[in-house]
């Protein structure tokens, strides 16, 4: 079982209240089934929605912030943890370095950005973590399409895109992360090779 789940996350609500639930809901289960919270260290949005369930839970939340967002009187002050980092690239680490898994809900590019570079890290070999999107209302139904049709062109072997866990519900989610092994997938691709 991973002892801590890293969660990317929107620093903003979004318009539906179904993703702070998405979001509340994760962090309850996390800390409900002993698994600390990785995030991004904020009190805003999804961001202090999935910390905030956790902490009320009684889990460990270690927030992971950079100097800079700190100055902006964006960090949580309630975290078990709270790191101060330089840079965007040095949270990433950091927050990769902590976890045993990742699981993106609902987001923007901030978002998006960090579950490609640890999915590619994967893919690459640099680590065996499972990935997850937690698909909240079918947000992410269009991308999970269009991963499909890079797969189908040719730009995506099948077992790189299989690496990808997608999840409707916090459960599935979690149980898939369980039960994830990485694939023995060779980490370069040939001309001829997908």
């Amino acid at each position: 079982m991973p002892v801590r789940i890293c969660v990317f996350c929107g620093s903003s609500a979004g318009n539906q209240p179904v993703y702070i639930e998405a979001a509340q809901q994760l962090g309850t289960a996390l800390a409900k089934a002993g698994i600390g919270l990785v995030y991004g260290g904020a009190q805003v949005g999804l961001m202090g929605a999935v910390a905030d369930a956790a902490l009320a839970a009684g889990g460990e939340v270690i927030g992971v912030i950079p100097r800079h967002l700190v100055e902006r009187e964006l960090a949580h002050e309630g975290l078990t943890e709270l790191r101060e980092v330089g840079s965007m690239h040095e949270r990433k680490a950091m927050m990769a370095d902590l976890s045993d898994g990742f699981i993106a809900l609902p987001g923007g590019v901030g978002t998006f950005e960090e579950l490609f570079e640890i999915w590619t890290w994967g893919q690459l070999g640099h680590h065996l973590k499972p990935c997850a999107l937690f698909n909240a209302s079918g947000y992410y139904d269009k991308l999970i399409a269009f991963l499909d049709h890079a797969m189908n062109e040719g730009f995506m072997r099948q077992a790189h895109r299989e690496m990808l866990i997608v999840s409707p519900d916090v459960d599935s989610v979690l149980a898939k992360i369980h039960a994830y092994e990485a694939p023995k997938v060779a980490k370069w691709m040939g001309p001829n090779q997908r």
